[in-house]
């Protein structure tokens, strides 16, 4: 598992520290390569109660190992007695070995109380796996694939499951042929969501992907599986249910149109939001544009998504919402 995650209960902290900032940006100054030619890129994201002194001891942390911060984002709300942080930082694996880290990264997230310490080291680390998920509507897939493809997401695809069945000469198969990705078709009805068969598949991934899923996942299947799930859906203004939201929202001459990525919940398309993106559209535009915009927004929303979850960039935030450092 590529994920390190510290939790612990966060009791009441006396002495909060106020703070009027909203966040805060820190850049080191790199070491000197010609001393340290291997040094290694690392990131730690971190929650825990807000007290005096936690961004010097954080830092401290690093810089005793050898470790320097490249930059820092620090975010407390107002009012409230909790303190976010994402670092990035150099190291010298020599200096400082992979488990060393997360023996220091523990201590220093049981001195906070921490609810959240999670440390990455890319380069180290193995890969995200992960499954998707995909109806028929192809666009979100293929274009993660040829992403997969081009090295820019850190991750594994362990299979693609779908109660859409295509056939073997089709580009989709092709393409999950030619790189032994498994592609696995359950057909589904109202009575059987096939979700027993989908969670023996994905037990050992580290979060799943709705490409364009198009079938409600149980309370049951999220409580099974367990971790986090990504969802990609139209976020068309105003909302338009129900079947071809597109023409829909075309035939009603909207003027913006957009796509929403978001953590999937119990409660239908409102798990915590972690991008959006909007397009304007006017009346030159016909059908065939309309909905062409809508896709691409639906594919750069949903990629961008999870290059930020990969980047240890999201983070819960008071219930339903999220920190995108």
């Amino acid at each position: 598992m590529s994920l390190r995650r510290v939790s612990s209960s966060i009791p009441q902290v006396l002495g909060f520290a106020s703070r009027s900032f909203k966040s805060l940006n820190l850049t080191g100054v790199p070491l000197d390569s010609s001393s340290s030619p291997c040094l290694t890129h690392g990131i730690h994201l971190f929650q825990c109660p807000d007290s005096v002194g936690i961004v010097a001891k954080l830092s401290e942390g690093i810089a005793s190992r050898g470790g320097n911060i490249l930059g820092a984002d620090v975010f407390v709300p107002e009012n409230k007695n909790v303190f976010y942080s994402r670092s990035e930082f150099v190291f010298d694996r020599v200096r400082w070995p992979r488990a060393q880290m997360d023996e220091d990264f523990l201590r220093l997230a049981k001195m906070f109380h921490a609810k959240t310490s999670i440390v990455r080291v890319p380069d180290v680390d193995p890969k995200f796996k992960i499954a998707i998920l995909v109806s028929k509507m192809e666009h979100c897939l293929t274009d993660l694939l040829h992403r997969w493809q081009d090295g820019r997401f850190p991750i594994e695809i362990t299979c693609v499951i779908s109660n859409h069945e295509r056939g073997p000469n089709t580009h989709v198969i092709r393409f999950l042929d030619r790189n032994c990705i498994p592609y696995h078709y359950l057909h589904t009805t109202k009575e059987n969501k096939r979700e027993k068969e989908i969670l023996d598949l994905v037990k050992d991934t580290d979060f799943l992907v709705l490409a364009r899923y198009m079938q409600v996942l149980s309370g049951d299947f999220l409580r099974g599986y367990g971790k986090d799930i990504i969802n990609i859906h139209h976020g068309l203004l105003p909302s338009f249910k129900g079947g071809r939201p597109s023409k829909q929202a075309f035939d009603a001459g909207v003027k913006l149109i957009g796509a929403t990525s978001h953590f999937v919940t119990e409660e239908l398309d409102a798990g915590p939001i972690i991008e959006q993106m909007v397009e304007r559209v006017s009346h030159r535009d016909n059908l065939q544009s309309f909905v062409q915009k809508s896709e691409n927004l639906e594919k750069q929303c949903l990629a961008k998504a999870i290059k930020s979850y990969c980047e240890l960039r999201v983070l819960r935030f008071e219930g339903n919402k999220t920190l995108v450092f």
